[in-house]
């Protein structure tokens, strides 16, 4: 008998509409095998197992009430929420209580979904590492990392302890652990979901989306998240046209990636075609991300950065130091070098719909005092562009390496019907 938590997000979407399912019964069986996984995992920052089975009660009660209905969701801990405990992965807020639910939270209590948990990030969602290993390597000497900053939520999903999590980006918070865990990570169009109650690091760049183990399944959030039910639209049949953009930081990329993308070359056949014409006049996006996210991150965490600096990494201080180092007229100058290279890039699509490029430099490296480096996400997460990774195949070292795909700004509901189209086929 098939064991409900191994069912996507969609499959057991399309069941608990039914009525085929009872909410409860599925997070009970998510409940055990967290009760079996957990230990060895560690994705989880906070669980409350009488409080998600009473939401789980109340819903089969009641009528069906969205897209999500009876779907356990992990949020992860820099998104506030009104009855768990929200620490920023910082010890400086142990134990804090936010007084609301953050904007994607609520939309997707609205929609049905059972809060089953606070899954681990990185501190304030940069460098130094929480608890969570990567569940593909643990019995391997060292460990591997799951990625971050969205560690736990990537880790969950990936380990079949949740269908869904959130997660946010500001350089490579949900693509990279995606690659590393081998599940889809979707990050929307910068702006199309709602930032409040989440804890503020970079305007310019943070970005809500989420984790999956199908695209569908992340239509689904993407769908409760923007209120945009085009996303749920199936691929119509047609092929879309994907643009193989290895990017200018290509040479970085190591012998599992460079194999990973020849081999998705062949599996998409003639729909793919080879753009290597990177447009001259854009800037370097990486470094250019890498001063605003450093500016805007300093400012954002005045208050720690005054009052508990003495509670703070040593990474995110150095980070901090350095973006105080930079003067407001230089911050403005970068952002209207960031506007500019938003319409520049826009040459990037001419005669393709989607591009699919690298998510990360290799699998997830071993170790656990690092998440990886975000390299191959930097300049996307600076542009806005909707980026969704897709796992498909394994390294050398038999960990996951997949690819993302990257739509036009604002297009993510082509993006996903491209995804759809593309994972069939790499996963063939």
């Amino acid at each position: 008998m098939t064991r409900l938590h191994t069912l996507t997000a969609h499959e057991l979407a399309t069941r608990l509409q039914r009525r085929e399912l009872g909410a409860e019964a599925v997070l009970r069986d998510c409940l055990e095998r967290i009760a079996e996984r957990e230990p060895a995992v560690q994705a989880f920052a906070h669980l409350d197992v009488d409080q998600a089975l009473a939401q789980a009660r109340a819903l089969d009660a009641g009528p069906l009430r969205g897209l999500l209905h009876g779907l356990p969701l992990g949020v992860k801990d820099l998104i506030d929420t009104a009855d768990l405990p929200t620490a920023y992965g910082s010890a400086v807020y142990a134990g804090h209580r936010p007084a609301a639910d953050a904007a994607a939270v609520a939309l997707a209590r609205e929609a049905g979904a059972v809060v089953a948990g606070k899954t681990v990030t990185t501190e304030f969602a940069y460098f130094h590492p929480g608890a969570t290993r990567n569940p593909h390597a643990l019995s391997r000497t060292p460990m591997h990392t799951p990625g971050g900053s969205s560690s736990g939520s990537a880790g969950a999903v990936a380990d079949h302890m949740l269908p869904l999590a959130l997660g946010t980006q500001t350089a490579a918070s949900i693509i990279r652990p995606a690659a590393f865990c081998g599940v889809v990570g979707y990050k929307p169009s910068w702006g199309r979901v709602p930032r409040g109650g989440i804890k503020s690091l970079s305007e310019s760049l943070d970005t809500v989306g989420g984790f999956g183990r199908a695209v569908a399944d992340v239509a689904l959030l993407g769908a409760v998240l923007t209120g945009d039910a085009r996303l749920l639209q199936p691929h119509d049949g047609s092929t879309p046209r994907i643009g193989l953009c290895r990017t200018p930081e290509w040479p970085q990329a190591d012998a599992d990636t460079q194999a990973a993308f020849a081999l998705a070359a062949q599996r998409l056949g003639p729909a793919a075609q080879v753009r290597e014409a990177w447009p001259a006049a854009l800037p370097d996006l990486v470094s250019l991300q890498k001063s605003i996210m450093a500016f805007e991150m300093a400012r954002s965490l005045s208050h720690e950065r005054t009052q508990h600096r003495a509670r703070l990494s040593a990474r995110l201080l150095a980070l901090m130091d350095e973006g105080m180092a930079i003067d407001g007229a230089t911050h403005a100058a970068h952002q209207a070098q960031a506007a500019l290279a938003r319409q520049q890039a826009q040459v990037l699509f001419d005669g393709v719909d989607v591009l699919l490029a690298p998510s990360a430099i290799g699998t997830a490296p071993a170790g656990l005092d690092a998440t990886g480096d975000p390299l191959f996400c930097r300049g996307w997460t600076l542009l806005g562009l909707p980026c969704i990774h897709l796992p498909f195949t394994r390294g050398t070292n038999g960990l996951p390496v997949g690819m993302q795909l990257v739509g036009r700004f604002g297009d993510d509901a082509r993006l996903l019907a491209a995804a759809d189209w593309c994972l069939s086929r790499l996963l063939a």
